[in-house]
């Protein structure tokens, strides 16, 4: 399944969506809920959280509902697409310095010798910088100049584990998203670590949709790539990951629970701002699209506010 939060027009109430053909989002609590044993979950998060079993029923509905619905539903166009899960319970984990030739490029710029990590390095963005994957990214010229972009694959846990087996990682996770991992270099470079250069309002746009495992396939053969003013940036494929999902998960988990609805950030490939030469930063009016090879594309343009 093709996962959405969206709201309508003049109804700003958030819904859970399930987006069929190309552009089509069909309601998933208007559809199948009469069909659901008690109440029915509200949104995305909620769904993820009701279990497998719940995930496999709501598929089921929705597949035996579809074919009889012609015409219902919205055209993507005609909504407000949200982030998947607005308001995550947690930090985003992130994993940094996971493509080799973006610790390369990043080595350069900054003028240090490359050395590749030994094990996964995660940090966190706040709940508060997630923004939906067409809304503008809020550019706060009086607290950064040095803006830069980073398309990453996200997953999105389903099921509560700790000290998670590789060969078992990849069933723990409910599906997969787009997250641009929106940056602040200056404010890296000064705090002498990510997280408050990663996490300003704003700087965590994700989507459009969640793809649940069952249907993206294998994680570690798609296409990644982000386009600034439509000039391809980055472009890579997650086969060139240090660190593939399973070990990320495997290593995070160890000591330390996953719960449904967590979301991890897998790291970006060469090509950002950073590494240019010289480095350059984004301004005013640029637009980013961030593109994962199965999800989709998402928009997003930089906005001037201070």
């Amino acid at each position: 399944m093709r996962y959405v939060t969206f709201s309508l027009p003049g109804d700003p109430s958030e819904r859970l969506g399930a987006v069929v053909r190309t552009d089509w989002v069909v309601d998933v609590g208007h559809t199948i809920a009469d069909k659901w044993p008690g109440p029915f979950p509200v949104d995305l998060l909620s769904l993820i959280q009701a279990g497998p079993e719940a995930w496999q029923r709501a598929a089921a509905l929705l597949n035996q509902a579809l074919p009889a619905m012609a015409g219902d539903g919205h055209r993507l166009s005609d909504v407000r697409v949200h982030a998947p899960i607005t308001r995550p319970r947690k930090n985003v984990f992130c994993l940094g310095r996971n493509y080799k030739s973006h610790i390369e490029e990043a080595a350069r710029a900054r003028g240090v010798d490359v050395k590749l990590p030994e094990v996964p390095v995660f940090f966190t963005k706040a709940p508060t910088s997630i923004i939906g994957p067409y809304d503008a990214v809020p550019w706060d010229t009086a607290v950064t100049q040095q803006v830069d972009y980073e398309v990453e694959l996200a997953l999105i846990i389903g099921v509560r584990c700790k000290n998670v087996a590789r060969a078992d990682a990849l069933a723990s996770v409910f599906g997969y998203t787009i997250l641009n991992d929106v940056s602040a270099r200056d404010l890296q470079k000064s705090h002498m670590q990510w997280f408050k250069g990663k996490s300003l309002d704003g700087f965590c746009p994700m989507g459009p949709v969640v793809v649940t495992a069952d249907e993206f396939g294998d994680p570690q053969q798609k296409r990644i790539a982000l386009r600034l003013n439509g000039e391809t940036r980055q472009d890579s494929t997650t086969a060139n990951m240090i660190f593939p999902i399973d070990i990320t998960i495997e290593s995070l988990s160890q000591g330390m629970t996953l719960e449904p609805g967590d979301i991890i950030a897998t790291g970006t490939p060469e090509g950002v701002g950073l590494g240019r030469t010289p480095p350059e930063y984004m301004k005013d009016g640029d637009v980013m699209e961030t593109e994962i090879e199965g999800i989709g594309t998402m928009r997003n343009t930089i906005e001037k506010v201070g």
